[in-house]
């Protein structure tokens, strides 16, 4: 009896063990490729419960759902020869699991190194085929719209296009400009504003075709556009001088106006000064006129001239007295020793 538990038992385990062996279960975000002998036998697609010979068939698991690969900064020319720092992230997912296992080994590492050689060269056909100036207006145009689907989405930028523009550039060229055949918008005459992703994933499409691996790359994200960190000093400091320069211009220019300005009022107060002298002489003289007219009217009227006399004696004799002087002394004729001797009598 004892032997016969035992026995029923191990069958029990060995069930248990094939049906865990046998068992394949697909969940939505993935597939499942079964090889038998080393070779492909099915592709299951669709989440389901499937079934495999255990020992002869092999499962492998690749992922269904949309991938993120970050892949690592890299340094490239642009064709005016100035260096630029691209770091971006890229979108990718498996499209046909049989190519992706024949091609790649179903091998998730396999696939992004070989994306990242793929994305690698086709950002630099891309950037060797554009002026860093007509990148760093694309990505200052995309950080001014601030949308979802922008030219370039910039996470990290440090200098903006003014900063790289050439001597006597006073704004950067930004804006979307009008969008020409080949996909990229024109500023002005001289500069372009290109869709950088865009033409990176059609650059992919052109040179590598990623289908022929099983995969699609959706979408090439651009994190940081910008100068390398030992070319920022020297910019920094060009930039520092021309302020400068500009700095002192506008200073020599300031104290030009301000002596102009003071120039001038200088000569209009001298102006006004010597016109308000003028009309003071010109008052002076005329109330000296009229105070000789007035003279000469009392004068030439006897009557006037002797009370004028009469007043002028008057004032005489009471600024002698105000010294405490009581003695007063006055000709015979005098009108005041007349007063006097008539108030004596």
């Amino acid at each position: 009896m004892k032997k016969h538990s035992v026995t029923i038992l191990a069958a029990l385990i060995i069930i248990y063990l094939i049906g865990n062996l046998s068992a394949v279960i697909t969940y939505p975000n993935e597939y499942k490729v079964i090889k038998t002998m080393g070779k492909i036998s099915r592709v299951t697609t669709e989440p389901g419960f499937s079934l495999r010979i255990p020992l002869i068939q092999s499962e492998t698991t690749i992922p269904k759902d949309r991938q993120l690969y970050d892949i690592a900064p890299t340094e490239i020319y642009t064709s005016d020869k100035k260096k630029m720092e691209v770091d971006a992230y890229i979108i990718w997912r498996v499209t046909d699991p049989t190519k992706f296992t024949q091609t790649l080994n179903a091998s998730k590492a396999s696939a992004e190194s070989k994306i990242s050689a793929m994305v690698y060269g086709a950002l630099k056909t891309t950037v060797s085929a554009t002026t860093q100036e007509e990148l760093i207006a694309s990505r200052d145009a995309a950080l001014d719209k601030q949308e979802e689907d922008d030219l370039l989405d910039v996470e990290v930028q440090d200098m903006k296009s003014e900063d790289l523009a050439e001597e006597g550039d006073d704004q950067a060229q930004t804006g979307t400009g009008t969008e020409t055949d080949d996909g990229m918008s024109v500023i002005d005459e001289n500069t372009r504003v290109i869709s950088l992703s865009s033409k990176i994933i059609e650059q992919l499409d052109k040179d590598y075709n990623p289908e022929q691996y099983g995969f699609e790359i959706q979408l090439v994200k651009i994190k940081k556009l910008d100068l390398p960190e030992e070319n920022k000093d020297a910019v920094y400091n060009r930039m520092i001088t021309e302020r400068k320069n500009i700095a002192a211009a506008y200073k020599a220019q300031g104290e030009s106006e301000a002596q102009k300005i003071r120039n001038t009022t200088d000569r209009e107060t001298a102006v006004m000064i010597s016109q308000a002298e003028a009309k003071a002489d010109q008052l002076e003289a005329e109330g000296e006129a009229e105070y000789m007219r007035i003279l000469s009217d009392a004068y030439n009227d006897p009557d006037k001239a002797e009370y004028y006399l009469f007043v002028r004696q008057l004032d005489a004799a009471k600024k002698s007295l105000e010294s405490g002087n009581t003695t007063l002394f006055l000709d015979s004729d005098s009108p005041l020793a007349s007063v006097f001797e008539s108030a004596g009598e």
